[in-house]
């Protein structure tokens, strides 16, 4: 392998464990929720989220709770958040300084990303709060419990959510979701991913597969379990550092088993987003990748 493959690869894995933000690595069972360090006595008042989706939830309960955030590609041009202070950009550690100058009295980061922060907080006396998202319903309880916590009314975003997932729901063609190239990830259903496709009934071909992967819910694929598994229906991720989709096509079109599976020949392959599909994101990035999905069923069908 180059070295230019090895690094592009190196990059896909850490991108997948560090902007985990919103979808982080844990031992714990796939229905946890959130995690509480501490959790606040009274409601809060100066939150700062150090993840996208927490930000973005917080913003919509209630904006003027939201006092600092991480930045995120996700965000930064979203005028909602333009005057909120930035304490992070991109994968940068948080500047504590800049936390604490905020006075916050919560603070919410992601369990497995954001553990360090939080403990050096909680030695400051300052109050935290740990989530990890990575399937709908942990999507919404993360809701509830943050609306609890600043005594709002989850009950507006919950009903959005609901409306994006189909009315009417059908198995689909056998699908394969490939996350990079080299090596070949693909999701299983103990990932946000995963979970998703099952809500919209996909027949997700490594739903149940295990694997030795460092990334918790994602497998290691071969060339020749890709050509085995034969997909009708192939989804592409956009790398989150970005690049065009014709040069992300072009890369899979380099491998032997491309033109032999039925999902090429038959023209269903489908490109998404990073952000939404894998990696949660925000509730805008969650909305796209929904859509797309019920756009590529109702092509399917």
């Amino acid at each position: 392998m180059s070295q230019k493959k090895i690094i592009f690869t190196l990059a896909i894995c850490l991108t997948l464990f560090l902007t985990a933000c919103n979808n982080p690595i844990s031992p714990e069972p796939p229905t946890t929720a959130a995690t509480s360090v501490t959790s606040p006595q009274a409601s809060a008042q100066r939150i700062i989220a150090l993840t996208s989706l927490s930000a973005d939830i917080i913003q919509q309960l209630d904006q003027s709770k939201l006092v600092g955030m991480t930045g995120s590609s996700l965000l930064n041009k979203d005028p909602r958040f333009q005057d909120i202070e930035k304490v992070a950009q991109g994968q940068t550690p948080p500047d504590l300084e800049k936390i604490v100058a905020l006075k916050p009295d919560l603070v919410i980061g992601a369990e497995g990303f954001s553990d360090q922060t939080l403990q050096q907080l909680e030695r400051l006396g300052i109050k935290t709060f740990s989530t990890r998202v990575n399937n709908w319903n942990s999507l919404q309880e993360l809701t509830k419990t943050l609306a609890s916590f600043i005594n709002a009314d989850p009950t507006p975003l919950l009903t959005r959510y609901e409306t994006f997932l189909p009315d009417d729901l059908s198995p689909s063609s056998s699908t394969l979701v490939l996350v990079s190239r080299q090596p070949i990830l693909t999701p299983n259903k103990t990932s946000w991913a995963g979970d998703l496709l099952e809500k919209f009934q996909v027949q997700n071909l490594a739903a149940d597969l295990q694997g030795n992967s460092s990334i918790r819910g994602y497998i290691t694929l071969s060339a020749e379990k890709v050509l085995e598994a034969n997909p009708e229906i192939i989804i592409l991720i956009s790398p989150p550092q970005g690049g065009s989709e014709t040069a992300l096509l072009d890369s899979f079109k380099k491998e032997s088993f491309w033109q032999k599976l039925a999902a090429t020949q038959n023209n269903q392959v489908y490109i998404f987003d990073y952000y939404g599909l894998i990696n949660a994101g925000s509730i805008d990035a969650i909305e796209k990748a929904t859509q797309q999905l019920k756009q590529a069923l109702s092509r399917e069908g």
